[in-house]
């Protein structure tokens, strides 16, 4: 089954907000067998939304549309698309006792006001999608020739509850069982390693890659290599994922730290918890964001002991025992004093590991020898330590971000011995 997807609102032209609901449904729908083939945005007028969804029926007669159920006067995507399906708009007392009740239970004043009683105007011969996560009910219309529009609200909470819990299992349902074709994708996870050095380690098998389509996706975390099957049996699509994740593995599998939403600083955590093992953290230039990664898993207080933001030389001399005759020689970035700090770090807080990042994050405090970008990292390990340098791009935001998963992933070496 093929559907599109028209996202409404001004707020997503202007990029004040990100439409994250299309890529929620395009998803969750790939995995039922329903594919997305075209995603649309409008501005709020009543043309540009009659516009896109004429456009839509035409090509596909499927279409799910996000925004404009909301109570006030910019919400106009029902009566806009009543009127291109050639219907009135009615009133439905189901709706409108919903809303009243909600509106007494929140313990508002008053009567229910007009705006809200205009969410229980449906067009004529509409079916109501119910939405147990808010107000605005969804509407199902559908024309004698079978061609249909589905309308969800924008606000993500109730639009990804409706679609999952409605949505989707009536598009499955409407589907029927004739078609058990399904479209899957995986994730490999890497870090460490350019996307260009990746891309050439997996030449060959990027010319084919095993009957699924191979998307490189680089991040500040890493590079995402994402397999995707279209349009086969769930088996199969099972079989053709794990074949090409084998052959990818063989190739550059010392760079896979992970699968799908795994989190480097989450599997660190669950390897130290496992070796009884703790961990406290000294950061200059990252000023505390290695520490915020590990202290975002749930149940990290098992394993991180603290940490230290040694910003300033005085404050690494003080409080990790840096040596100023380091600092005097090498300077503040430099895997000496890194070395110096994840050793400090260590014996300060009496823990089994420490871990440093000392950089110059930018825009200014460069150097030619020491350019904006140049990060050194250091891990101790019970006394063995091994420390980096290295050149990050980006932004002072992504320098200090590409920073503290470096930092996770010279850890990792580590820990592998």
């Amino acid at each position: 089954m093929d559907v599109e997807l028209v996202s409404i609102g001004n707020e997503l032209l202007l990029g004040y907000t990100i439409d994250t609901n299309s890529a929620y449904f395009a998803r969750e729908a790939a995995a039922q067998g329903i594919r997305v083939v075209r995603r649309v945005t409008v501005g709020d007028g009543p043309e540009e939304i009659a516009d896109a969804v004429r456009a839509a029926l035409e090509r596909t007669g499927a279409v799910i549309t996000s925004g404009g159920l909301g109570p006030t006067a910019d919400d106009l995507t029902k009566p806009s698309i009543a009127e291109l399906f050639g219907r009135g708009m009615t009133l439905d007392e189901g709706i409108l006792e919903d809303l009243k009740q909600r509106w007494a239970k929140r313990g508002w004043p008053g009567e229910l006001p007009a705006a809200n009683r205009n969410q229980a105007l449906i067009p004529a011969g509409a079916t109501v999608i119910r939405n147990d996560h808010g107000s605005a009910p969804g509407i199902w219309l559908e024309d004698e020739a079978g061609r249909w529009c589905a309308m969800l609200p924008g606000v993500p909470r109730e639009f990804r509850g409706m679609a999952r819990e409605q949505l989707i299992p009536q598009l499955v349902a409407r589907r029927g069982s004739a078609v058990g074709l399904v479209v899957r994708s995986r994730t490999l996870r890497t870090t460490g390693i350019a996307e260009s050095k990746l891309a050439d380690e997996m030449a060959e098998l990027a010319k084919d890659p095993m009957g699924t389509r191979l998307a490189y996706l680089p991040g500040w975390e890493g590079v995402d290599l994402r397999l995707s099957v279209w349009n086969e049996p769930a088996e199969r699509a099972q079989a053709l994922l794990d074949d090409a994740e084998r052959a990818i593995r063989a190739k550059v599998g010392a760079w896979i730290y992970g699968v799908d939403d795994d989190d480097l600083a989450a599997l660190l955590l669950q390897q130290l918890r496992e070796r009884g093992m703790k961990v406290a953290v000294a950061e200059s230039c990252t000023g505390g964001m290695l520490g915020m990664r590990l202290t975002a898993i749930p149940g990290s207080s098992a394993v991180v002991d603290g940490g230290t933001i040694a910003y300033a030389n005085h404050v690494k001399v003080r409080e990790l025992g840096v040596r100023e005759q380091t600092l005097a020689a090498q300077g503040a970035v430099s895997e000496e004093t890194a070395r110096e700090m994840a050793a400090g770090v260590r014996a300060r807080f009496g823990v089994d590991v420490g871990v440093s990042i000392t950089g110059v994050a930018g825009p200014g405090g460069g150097s030619p020898e020491k350019p904006v970008g140049t990060v050194c990292i250091a891990v101790d390990v019970r006394g063995a330590v091994r420390a980096v340098r290295t050149t990050m791009v980006g932004d002072r935001h992504e320098v200090r971000q590409r920073s503290a998963q470096a930092a996770l992933n010279l850890l990792q070496r580590a820990l592998e011995g």
